[in-house]
């Protein structure tokens, strides 16, 4: 099988970045079904990298019907260690403006029906999502965004709601006057706690695309591509820059999440 060592899942107008050269695609099959498409494999300045666009390339597939566990087992497979997930999220805070990159420390799940382990059947996992994103990810991201004069806001708080409708108002002043979250999207959960159960490393990279709907102005698709689209230069750079940095060994915990997480 195709081997890899960083997964790149393309969130909405994340596609055709240019980042790898020698690049190829390939197919993986899964217990789980399909994956989302298929992988493109290829090299970064001499490091081994996959994309896969989590929507389909013609973002045909809603959030809520992701076979997040297809997608994930199959970057496992190919040897994967560590996954940068790049996502297009709403503010709920004044600060966080459109266009601004924002990195997650946190998340708060209101999503309903998803598939959210690889354990169900036979062994029963509770993988621990104290902190469900990858410190040293999150500290090469910080130095990435450095090196290229990119400001990230940090330590910010992820509502992952089902979709794949946008919020009503009273649910996004809800989620900003009375949980305290800062950004909104639809794909975070289950994907981090599942690269967590497959001992994964994973970093969320969030583009702030427009003020929720807290803000009095209903949000609509064509502003989300849009903004993408003015911030795709910016988000290449941050890619290509995080790639650079990121160290070849892994030093935290994320390979053995397993250990403990077992009854």
């Amino acid at each position: 099988m195709e081997q890899a060592e960083i997964g790149i899942f393309g969130g909405t107008g994340i596609y055709d970045q240019n980042l790898l050269s020698e690049s190829k695609e390939i197919t993986i099959e899964t217990p789980f079904g399909r994956t989302s498409d298929s992988i493109t494999v290829g090299f970064y300045k001499g490091r081994k990298v996959a994309f896969m666009p989590r929507h389909g390339k013609k973002h045909t597939i809603p959030p809520h019907l992701i076979n997040f566990r297809a997608n994930i087992w199959a970057f496992k497979e190919m040897g994967i260690k560590r996954i940068i997930a790049p996502s297009a999220v709403g503010s709920l805070q004044e600060r966080l403006k459109p266009g601004d990159f924002v990195i997650p420390a946190q998340f708060i799940d209101f999503t309903k029906s998803r598939k959210y382990t690889f354990f169900e059947e036979g062994k029963v996992i509770h993988i621990s999502v104290a902190d469900p994103f990858c410190p040293e990810l999150q500290g090469s991201v910080q130095s990435a965004a450095e090196k290229i004069r990119l400001h990230l806001h940090r330590d910010a708080t992820y509502v992952c709601i089902e979709g794949p409708r946008f919020s009503t108002r009273a649910e996004s002043k809800f989620y900003k006057n009375i949980i305290g979250a800062d950004i909104i999207g639809m794909t975070l959960v289950p994907e981090c706690q599942l690269a967590r159960e497959a001992q994964m490393c994973y970093l969320s990279v969030s583009t702030v695309t427009d003020y929720d709907v807290w803000a009095e102005k209903p949000v609509t698709a064509k502003e989300v591509l849009e903004t993408l689209a003015k911030n795709a230069h910016n988000t290449k750079n941050l890619l290509g820059s995080l790639l650079d940095i990121i160290p070849q060994q892994r030093s935290c915990a994320c390979s053995s999440a397993l250990e403990e997480a077992g009854l």
